[in-house]
């Protein structure tokens, strides 16, 4: 968080982060060679990129995908590569490029992103936004993630107006609220600036924002954060009333259930039950949940699969080795072995490598001969299963 804020951690957790916005000037992100013209240049011309991961919009309005795309040609069998003269073409008329999803496809953001998303503790995602001088690609609109926004190139003057709906989730889209939103950005906004290359803007979801080009070609990053959110946790809460019978139960026959007189009676005895439900979830039940979804959200350390077989086979007691940055692995011990839980697969191993195992997932830079409880030889076959399976890959932490 340190290339995206002049303030300490615990200051932006308590003062801004889901809360307050926060401007940055000459942030360090900018030193850090994490975006810039030409790799905007690249990614449209030499990368192959099809829709979803671009699109395009001009005055508040996305363009159709077949405008911007194409045939990938001879070879390719796909139809909707983009088309670099016709994204030119609509660039020049004022259209703003949108490239998605750049935390899998630009390695310097593949990394930065896996470290945001580390420090934060919750899903991170980068997209790119190119706007032509004088040119507004969306209008006033909120987000229904956090969003910390990067200006690569040129200048964009944004105007930020307070929530209208606070602190929105995936299903509150923004267009429910249109004439709450025309109605709040009729009034002077809370925040109008003008961000030059090198400054930060961090804006928590809700809040209301516009962005228009100024005098030249602007090129912004918007790192958004997708928050795990309080009633996650009361979704989970739910799924465990299901465990109750009680819960479970059908509703009284024979009586009218859109009476409320009748029905208030049956709430507070479902409330009753809820609560007794809820009072005895295990932590480590929700724990476990949590951990899913987010190993579901988020992409760990670029694995190189060319690489990790030769580690494996010629791996010696001295080569370093660590866990892949952001795995989330989930441990547990059964009866008669112990478990990595990854995303898509579970890996099972002897209870006699519990101590080993517990050395590995500590995320420090080992070697196999670190690793205690095991002969010589246990060391080795265990260090290579584990790099085979993508839990540790070659080199330092």
């Amino acid at each position: 968080m340190a290339l995206l804020i002049d303030v300490d951690a615990e200051t932006f957790a308590t003062r801004h982060w889901g809360r307050a916005p926060l401007l940055t000037q000459n942030a360090a992100f900018a030193a850090a060679g994490l975006f810039d013209a030409a790799a905007v240049d690249e990614l449209v011309s030499r990368r192959g990129l099809r829709t979803p991961f671009l699109r395009m919009a001009k005055e508040g309005r996305v363009i159709p995908a077949a405008r911007f795309t194409r045939s990938g040609g001879a070879g390719a069998g796909v139809t909707d590569q983009v088309a670099d003269d016709k994204v030119l073409e609509l660039l020049g008329d004022g259209a703003t490029l949108v490239v998605q999803a750049l935390h899998r496809a630009w390695p310097p953001l593949v990394d930065f992103a896996a470290r945001l998303s580390s420090q934060l503790g919750h899903p991170v995602q980068v997209n790119a936004y190119v706007t032509p001088p004088q040119n507004q690609g969306f209008a006033s609109h909120y987000d229904v993630h956090d969003v910390f926004v990067l200006q690569i190139a040129g200048g964009k003057r944004w105007r930020v107006h307070a929530p209208v709906f606070p602190a929105p989730l995936r299903e509150h889209d923004w267009e429910q609220h249109k004439d709450a939103i025309a109605a709040a950005t009729a009034q002077p906004p809370l925040i109008d600036i003008e961000l030059a290359p090198g400054d930060c803007l961090y804006l928590p979801r809700g809040y209301l924002h516009s962005a228009e080009a100024l005098g030249e070609t602007s090129i912004h990053l918007t790192v958004g954060v997708h928050p795990l959110t309080r009633h996650q946790l009361v979704e989970e809460l739910t799924k465990a009333a299901k465990n109750d019978p009680e819960l479970r139960a059908s509703l009284p026959m024979g009586v009218d259930l859109t009476d409320p007189v009748v029905l208030a009676p049956i709430l507070r005895s479902v409330a009753e039950a809820l609560r007794r439900s809820v009072d005895a979830v295990r932590p480590e039940e929700v724990a476990e949940a949590v951990a899913a979804d987010l190993a579901g959200k988020t992409r760990p350390e670029p694995l190189a699969p060319l690489a990790a077989l030769d580690a494996a086979a010629g791996l010696d007691g001295r080569s370093p080795l660590h866990l892949r940055h952001g795995l989330r692995p989930r441990f547990t011990r059964g009866e008669d072995e112990l478990r990595i839980t990854l995303l898509d697969k579970t890996i099972s191993l002897p209870l006699a490598s519990e101590a080993a195992l517990k050395a590995v997932l500590s995320g420090s830079t080992l070697t196999p001969r670190d690793l205690p409880g095991l002969e010589p030889e246990e060391q080795l076959t265990l260090a290579r299963r584990l790099l085979r399976e993508g839990v540790l890959v070659p080199g330092s932490a």
